[in-house]
């Protein structure tokens, strides 16, 4: 039974001289537990499909449903992961983490100490009554993630979150992430340009096309690399066959939509 479903999902911008469509007819599923990446040029949707799963905005058309309940239904908590951390600087690390609880006005003493765990969890000691301006890129990125799960989600949205990180810092990240989100069975969807970060992170990767939106090809990532972590893909020998049609599939749509 799949956890998450889109059915049909079109979705246009409405401006007084009149609309953009950006997604167009976009049906998939993703079950729990699952790791799928949304892999696409620039202005093919990949983000608005996100904005529609986390509730930030309605579809035109279509249907989604999330735990066999329409979206707008669902009282499961949904984790959002953005390029850039958006750490409040005025704010300790600790304060940050735990935002969303105070909005809900559910912090207390365990969810504190849970935070505190996951800093250290995540390689981050003793930071949590540090400012933000005190840590690099890669470590801010970092307290974004705890940010992200420290409500428990049932589903991360993962917005090309390591897109503005150095490589070495985004190598390892990808090996971080990866094994949180197995240790905690978490269910997610990436959305990225890169497609070695697809292949080292997915068990499917959904490659888009362009103006409109659209789904063009859908390909399994193997089981072998889906048992290696994201550093060790890479060198795997079955990472270039995969890569090379992820490469041939965008390629084609790239050059249809020229």
């Amino acid at each position: 039974m799949p956890f998450l479903t889109l059915e049909n999902v079109t979705h246009h911008y409405f401006t007084k001289d009149g609309y953009t469509k950006a997604l167009d007819d976009i049906s998939f599923s993703v079950k729990e537990g699952e790791f799928v990446s949304l892999l696409g040029p620039s202005g093919c949707g990949k983000s608005t499909i996100l904005s529609i799963v986390s509730g930030i905005m309605d579809q035109t058309l279509g249907k989604v449903h999330l735990d066999n309940k329409p979206i707008d239904e669902s009282e499961l908590a949904i984790g959002y992961m953005l390029q850039q951390d958006y750490l409040f600087p005025w704010k300790t690390i600790l304060d940050n983490v735990l935002i969303g609880p105070k909005i809900q006005e559910n912090i207390h003493v365990d969810l504190k100490e849970k935070a505190v765990e996951l800093l250290n969890e995540v390689g981050l000691k003793n930071v949590e009554n540090q400012y933000p301006s005190s840590l690099s890129g890669g470590m801010r990125q970092r307290v974004a993630l705890v940010r992200t799960l420290i409500t428990d989600p049932k589903i991360l949205l993962l917005d090309e979150p390591f897109s503005a990180l150095d490589f070495q810092t985004k190598l390892k990240l990808e090996d971080l992430v990866y094994k949180l989100l197995h240790a905690y069975h978490k269910t997610a969807i990436l959305v990225t340009h890169d497609i070695g970060e697809a292949i080292a992170m997915s068990d499917r990767i959904i490659v888009m096309s362009a103006n409109p939106g659209k789904i063009a090809k859908t390909f399994e990532v193997p089981i072998e690399l889906r048992n290696e972590m994201p550093f060790l893909v890479r060198r795997h020998p079955k990472y270039q066959s995969i890569f090379d049609k992820v490469w041939e599939e965008l390629n084609k749509n790239d050059t249809e939509n020229v």
